[in-house]
């Protein structure tokens, strides 16, 4: 189904509001936009400060697509907000089996229309104390093993500097460089068709992770950690900000870094 001429104008008013901003705040550089799949398919970015949806939402609509969060559904019930959101055909995410069941499945309608699902597989601001990717949780995997649509990578450095993570006030001066580059799409091609167990979730979630840090090291002009950060692994929780005490606190130490049982939400958690 083409895009409605109501969405493409709030899309249109929105971006005419929050680009001209961002543009003054930023030195921005999007990078192999060029290369995106033509057909709907999953962007899965990293998560490293509460204003980076802006940021990928800036490069998408600059390279002429049109994005769609997966986002709480709390924010849906915000007036204003909430209206533009169902308005621009965002995806609400519900804590409920059954919420989370109409979630994707919204999601894999809008992917066969050919747009853009934009899921941030960390489910929350990355806990690693270095900012790399963290462990990601399954949504994202399971959304693309359902519907077999390409899992892209995107990463992006800088924004951190502009609004720190959690921060309370953004740093304007001096102007920040913001760089978002899209990776190849994930090969996942060996486990579409198999049973949909938590291993072979886990295996796909792993292997959209390390794309995204391997992306975030190419940015940083570094070597991404071999083995991720587990915020169970540290005693942190997947929500609240502060989870720095949290981790301080686990008797002054931080265990070894272990593997948790992921959860299949896909949702912001802040």
């Amino acid at each position: 189904m083409p895009e409605t001429l109501g969405a493409r104008c709030t899309f249109g008013f929105m971006a005419g509001l929050a680009r001209p901003v961002l543009n003054l705040l930023i030195s921005k550089s999007w990078e192999r936009f060029d290369r995106l799949p033509e057909s709907g398919f999953i962007a899965c970015p990293n998560h490293s400060t509460e204003i980076d949806p802006l940021i990928v939402g800036h490069a998408m609509y600059g390279a002429g697509r049109l994005p769609r969060y997966m986002a709480k559904e709390s924010l849906f019930r915000i007036p204003i907000a909430g209206w533009f959101l169902t308005k621009t055909r965002q995806i609400p995410v519900a804590r409920s089996s059954r919420g989370a069941k109409e979630s994707l499945e919204l999601a894999g309608q809008i992917l066969n229309e050919g747009s853009v699902a934009i899921v941030y597989p960390e489910g929350t601001l990355t806990r690693d104390p270095d900012m790399w990717p963290m462990k990601g949780r399954t949504g994202a995997a399971r959304l693309a093993l359902q519907t077999g649509a390409p899992v892209v990578p995107i990463a992006h450095w800088g924004a951190q500097e502009l609004l720190p993570r959690y921060g309370n006030r953004l740093h304007v001066f001096p102007r920040k460089r913001v760089r978002v580059v899209a990776g190849n799409p994930v090969d996942l091609s060996d486990l579409q068709g198999t049973p949909m167990t938590k291993a072979v979730l886990v295996e796909a979630t792993d292997r959209i992770m390390k794309a995204i840090a391997d992306l975030v090291g190419e940015l940083r002009g570094e070597t991404p950690p071999a083995t991720l950060w587990d915020p169970a692994a540290h005693g942190q929780t997947l929500s609240g900000r502060n989870y720095e005490q949290e981790d301080a606190g686990h008797n002054g130490q931080a265990p070894e870094q272990g593997r948790a049982d992921p959860s299949e939400q896909s949702g912001e958690q802040r």
